[in-house]
């Protein structure tokens, strides 16, 4: 799993709610959701984003833009313009949003995963993007596998040794070129994917504090609950709740 795919995989679409919406002006829609994750795609004509604390963005037909934070790897809106990528997704979600076929609803959450794929892979490769340290990291043959190994095997207890051994460098070596390139020392960055992780893990609705402690490599709720409380100030059952 590399690092795109072990942010993305657990904020999954599932029974996301996706709206058509066709209007002539003046018109406007005030977006006030709580979802970790929103995106308007323009099919036709062109319309303004307007951000409460940011100046406006037009959008014209083809543009993406990712509202919300994701990880907080996004600003808080991320605009994809048609001409950045070349991608079949916006029109086919649009034509699969007015039908009603068996499994609909499935489909619908696959494309938008699809989608959220495309678009934040495409965020990232742009010059201009402040892509995270992780992601520039992720090209480098002894930094980018340790990351790798973080993101597909989180509720492993790694240590700085082991996973120095496993890419083939001193323990010494690797701790100062991960901090160089990454931002911070390879176990506090673990700590924060695994937190982050547990973040989203949370908001599915048959998750419990302990099978969600499991996943991302911490030893009982308690443990789980104490660090979530120590990064983001709540407990793991007022985030869910909120």
């Amino acid at each position: 799993m590399d690092a795109l795919a072990g942010l993305l995989d657990g904020p999954r679409a599932r029974g996301a709610f996706l709206l058509r919406m066709t209007m002539n002006p003046p018109w406007s829609v005030r977006i006030q959701d709580e979802a970790p994750l929103a995106i308007v795609a323009v099919v036709r004509g062109h319309a303004w984003v307007l951000p409460a604390d940011q100046p406006g963005v037009r959008l014209t037909a083809g543009d993406v833009i990712v509202s919300r934070r994701l990880l907080t790897a996004l600003p808080v809106l991320a605009v994809v313009r048609a001409g950045d990528w070349d991608s079949p997704l916006v029109d086919l979600l649009a034509r699969e949003i007015g039908r009603d076929d068996p499994g609909q609803e499935l489909v619908l959450d696959r494309l938008l995963d699809l989608l959220v794929v495309a678009v934040v892979r495409t965020w990232f490769a742009r010059v201009e993007a402040d892509a995270p340290a992780w992601w520039r990291a992720s090209g480098d043959p002894v930094v980018g596998r340790a990351l790798r190994l973080l993101h597909h095997t989180p509720q492993h207890p790694w240590t700085v040794a082991e996973l120095a051994a496993a890419c083939g460098a001193s323990r010494a070596a690797f701790a100062r070129r991960f901090t160089d390139l990454v931002g911070e020392p390879p176990i506090a960055y673990l700590t924060g994917w695994r937190l982050a992780l547990a973040a989203d893990l949370l908001r599915e609705p048959d998750a419990s504090v302990g099978s969600v402690a499991r996943r991302v490599g911490y030893g009982s709720p308690f443990a789980l609950s104490t660090a979530f409380r120590r990064r983001y100030g709540v407990s793991p059952r007022d985030h869910r709740a909120r």
